[in-house]
C-alpha cells in the first residue's frame, strides 16, 4: 500500500476554523499510529470519536489512543492544540478515549502552564531540550490521570458499542476491498442495521463514514506524496482509477490531478 510515514515525533500543532475548501484537513475521518491529546481553548464545535459525536467548548480536553477514528468540526472562533504523543511513550497514557471538561480555573491554569513549558522546550535549541520536552510530556500524562476522576462518563448503549466497533474496523481496514456488507458480516449484523445505528449515533450512514475515511487518505496522498493516481486508487480499494476519479470529483468538486496541483499541505 502507498503510505506516508506517520508523524510519531513529539510535537504540538494548532488547528482553527478554515474555509470550506480546507475543512477536510480537520473534519474528515482519520486515525493515527500514535496517541493524540487535543486541547480546545476557544470556541465551540463537535468532535466525532469512534463514530460518536460529542460537543466541545473552551477548556475541553480529548485524549485519543492510537488507531482511534476521529474528525473535528470547529466553529468560526474555534481553536485547539494537538499534541502528538510518541508511540514509545504511549504506555504512560490511558488505553481508552477520554473527554474532560475542565471547569476549575486553577486546573485550567495548570494545564496552560504545562502546555507552555512543553512548547518552549520543543522550540528550544538548548542542551537537553528534547529530553526535557519528553519529561514535560510525562507530567502532562500525570495531569490527565489526576483529572480522570472528575470525568463525566456514561456507558454506551448497544448502538454506540456497535458503531464504535465498526469505526475500529474502518480505521484498520479502510484501504481494503471491503464494503459495508463485509463490515456488517464481521460484526454479526445486517448492513441495514449497521447503517441505521451509524445514522442514529453519528448522523451519517455507515457507507458515509467509510467513504470519508478513504477520501481523507486520498486527499493526503494526492497532496503529500508522488504516488500515481492509479496506485492510490488501487491501494484505497477502488475497483478502477476511473471509478476513483468519479468518486473523488463527487466528494471534492475537482479531479485528483486538479486537487494534487494545489501542492503539499500540513496535516495534524
Amino acid at each position: 500500500m502507498t503510505t506516508i510515514p506517520a508523524g510519531d515525533r513529539l510535537s504540538i500543532s494548532s488547528i482553527g476554523h478554515t474555509s470550506s475548501a480546507g475543512r477536510w484537513r480537520t473534519e474528515s475521518m482519520r486515525a493515527h499510529a500514535s496517541p493524540r491529546l487535543i486541547v480546545f481553548t476557544k470556541g465551540q464545535g463537535r468532535i466525532t470519536v469512534a463514530g460518536r459525536v460529542r460537543g466541545f467548548g473552551p477548556n475541553n480536553v480529548v485524549y485519543l489512543p492510537a488507531g482511534t477514528l476521529y474528525g473535528v468540526e470547529l466553529g468560526t472562533t474555534g481553536f485547539a492544540q494537538i499534541i502528538t504523543i510518541p508511540e514509545a511513550m504511549a504506555y504512560d497514557w490511558p488505553d481508552d478515549v477520554h473527554h474532560l471538561r475542565l471547569r476549575d480555573v486553577s486546573v485550567q491554569k495548570e494545564l496552560a502552564i504545562l502546555l507552555d513549558q512543553l512548547e518552549r522546550e520543543l522550540l528550544s535549541d538548548e542542551a537537553g531540550c528534547q529530553r526535557a520536552a519528553h519529561h514535560r510530556l510525562a507530567l502532562l500524562a500525570i495531569f490527565l490521570e489526576r483529572q480522570l476522576g472528575g470525568e463525566e462518563r456514561s456507558d454506551p448503549n448497544a448502538a454506540e458499542r456497535l458503531v464504535e466497533a465498526y469505526a475500529g474496523l474502518v480505521a484498520e481496514a479502510f484501504h481494503q476491498h471491503k464494503g459495508v456488507a463485509d463490515y456488517a458480516a464481521a460484526l454479526g449484523v445486517t448492513p441495514t442495521h449497521l447503517s441505521r445505528c451509524c445514522k442514529a449515533v453519528s448522523g451519517r450512514p455507515a457507507h458515509a463514514l467509510l467513504a470519508d475515511r478513504r477520501m481523507f487518505e486520498a486527499r493526503k496522498l494526492l497532496r503529500n506524496s508522488k504516488a500515481p493516481v492509479a496506485h492510490i486508487a488501487r491501494d484505497l480499494g477502488f475497483s478502477s482509477p476511473a471509478y476513483f476519479t468519479r468518486a473523488f470529483r463527487a466528494a471534492e468538486g475537482a479531479s485528483p490531478t486538479e486537487f494534487r496541483a494545489k501542492g503539499p499541505v500540513a496535516l495534524n
